[in-house]
């Protein structure tokens, strides 16, 4: 493991990496937390769990529609000319939000939905700018990926932790407005650095169905949309379990412990080295996380649930950095960018359909129901790869990574890890 944490280090000393990595992680706050926002606010202005989920739902939903219309427009025009403004105008649709409320719900609805369609699609820019920065270089590459999800999963450590507190300092409409706020600030980080200034996509192949004509990604995408699901229906599971305990803060420890225990999964998962094919790893992991959602039902003292939370999310970060070198095995050549924008879209539209049958599941059969929901979508998600085990046994391409600033083609090795042998 002391290799692979070394080897992030020489990541982050790289020229613009660190900056890149905290920029983006930042601008993409309002995408990670804003539904747990909106629960917390929707919820203080007297709505229902039921329009709290309809509307982190429908905020949901807008992202994932965005990110792929969004991310081919940055193919065409550069990152800047898109990025930024996209950022402003989702968070001005969240300040409307928050300053009006939920009197009007076709208001509400909207304004939600304009922020959500306009996150801007920083992840997968990320992945983009990372070959040039890091000299084309396969090993650093793939290493980075792999400490990309593992930031990820601080920022869903400790944004819960950030909504719960400028939630108790200020209010939950304050919380929306600085969380988006620390948004556009992301973003503009990023933009005006060197790298995406300069950075322009490498001609796509032309078909109509881009990406989805790979059987290999649907399968993946199918999977992939029951654990978004499972993720969701816990934001609204969990503040209900929270509710059940009369504190707030309940809430937000709760969702730290989720993110923390895929931290750690993902440090240790992305710190070896690990043989043999990545689909059949990704079924193993799966299995795992589902099984880790399951105990959930049982929803015991905080402390205890607290503990559960970590051991629910250990196998998450490795199940996603597994899915990154699925996605790009099975991509079709030139459409890797699109690839991973459509597993964004569909992990989120997951999310987004969780959060929102968990609200009338709490509403019906308590906290318990609403955290069976994430069990559900946990088994599904393996039923999916269990089903499909033929087709993503025949991966479309295995290519390495092209002398261009697009993104990383790579087909055969995962963030970090080799896929037939040890190195």
């Amino acid at each position: 493991m002391g290799a692979g944490l070394s080897g992030y280090a020489d990541i982050l000393k790289a020229p613009h990496a660190a900056r890149l990595l905290t920029g983006t992680l930042v601008g993409r706050l309002p995408n990670g937390i804003a539904h747990i926002a909106i629960v917390f606010f929707v919820r203080a202005e007297g709505g229902s769990y039921t329009l709290a989920g309809a509307l982190a739902a429908v905020y949901g939903l807008a992202t994932a529609a965005g990110q792929p219309l969004l991310g081919r427009l940055v193919d065409l025009h550069g990152q800047p000319r898109v990025q930024l403004p996209a950022a402003v105008v989702s968070a001005l649709g969240m300040t409307v939000f928050a300053l009006t409320g939920i009197a009007s719900l076709p208001a509400a609805y909207a304004a939600v939905a304009v922020a959500g369609f306009f996150t801007p699609p920083l992840e997968g820019g990320l992945r983009a700018l990372w070959p040039g920065v890091l000299g084309h270089r396969e090993d650093r590459v793939h290493r980075a990926y792999a400490m990309d999800a593992i930031a990820q999963e601080v920022m869903f450590t400790v944004g819960p932790l950030l909504v719960t507190l400028l939630v108790w300092l200020l209010s939950p409409a304050a919380a929306l407005l600085v969380i988006n706020v620390l948004g556009v600030l992301g973003a503009l980080s990023v933009v005006v650095s060197e790298p995406s200034r300069t950075w322009r996509s490498a001609p796509r192949e032309a078909h109509w169905l881009g990406a989805l004509r790979s059987p290999g990604l649907l399968a993946l995408l199918g999977s992939f949309f029951f654990v978004g699901l499972a993720l969701g229906s816990i934001t609204v599971a969990a503040y209900a379990y929270a509710d059940d305990h009369g504190r707030a803060s309940v809430y937000g420890w709760f969702m730290a412990a989720l993110g923390l225990g895929a931290l750690l999964g993902g440090v240790v998962y992305g710190a070896r080295t690990w043989a043999g094919a990545p689909e059949r790893r990704l079924r193993v992991i799966t299995g795992l996380l589902a099984l880790g959602y399951l105990p959930l039902v049982l929803t015991p003292g905080v402390p205890a649930m607290t503990v559960l939370g970590v051991v629910s999310g250990v196998f998450l970060a490795p199940a996603i950095a597994c899915a990154f070198i699925v996605v790009d095995r099975h991509a079709p050549r030139g459409t890797v960018t699109e690839a991973f924008s459509w597993l964004v879209t569909t992990f989120g539209v997951g999310a987004a359909v969780g959060t929102a049958a968990a609200g009338p599941a709490v509403e019906l059969g308590g906290t318990t129901a609403g955290f069976a929901v994430a069990g559900f979508g946990g088994i599904a998600a393996l039923l999916v790869l269990l089903a499909t085990g033929r087709v993503l046994a025949a991966p479309g391409r295995t290519e390495h990574i092209a002398s261009m600033d697009e993104n990383d083609r790579s087909g055969a090795v995962e963030p970090g890890f080799s896929s037939g042998h040890r190195a």
